[in-house]
């Protein structure tokens, strides 16, 4: 019965590798060029400023935006009418070591009395058979 065993693992342990390995297919490399950037040119800088406003009172739309630039510093503010009431008020600046803003809030925040919905049964249909 050993003898049996012994020649049962045996030719498992040789019956193995009965198949070779799956080829796999060999894909070229990409044979595109790396890419290559032109010139760099320095401007000079280009200075600027802007200044616009809506205030329409039918659609509650009241915001606005003012910025400044002498072509290093970029300066502004803007602000716009939030949903709760208040007005949010943003003014920033921008220049070689990043953007810095302050935001403040002007009024105080309104939110209306919580009034649970309504309750309605639901409908009760009669079978439609």
């Amino acid at each position: 019965m050993q003898v049996i065993i012994l020649a049962a693992l045996i030719a498992v342990a040789a019956a193995s590798n009965a198949y070779p390995p799956k080829a796999y297919p060999a894909y070229p490399a990409p044979a595109y060029p790396a890419p290559s950037y032109g010139k760099s040119y320095d401007y000079a800088p280009q200075p600027y400023s802007f200044d616009w406003e809506v205030n329409d009172a039918p659609s509650y739309n009241n915001y606005g935006h003012s910025e400044k630039s002498d072509g290093k510093v970029t300066t502004g503010s803007y602000r716009v009418a939030l949903p709760d009431g208040r007005t949010q008020i943003v003014t920033y600046k921008a220049d070689s070591y990043g953007y810095v803003a302050d935001v403040k809030y002007e009024g105080v925040a309104k939110y209306p009395e919580y009034k649970p919905a309504a309750y309605y049964s639901a409908p009760a249909y009669k079978a439609p058979y």
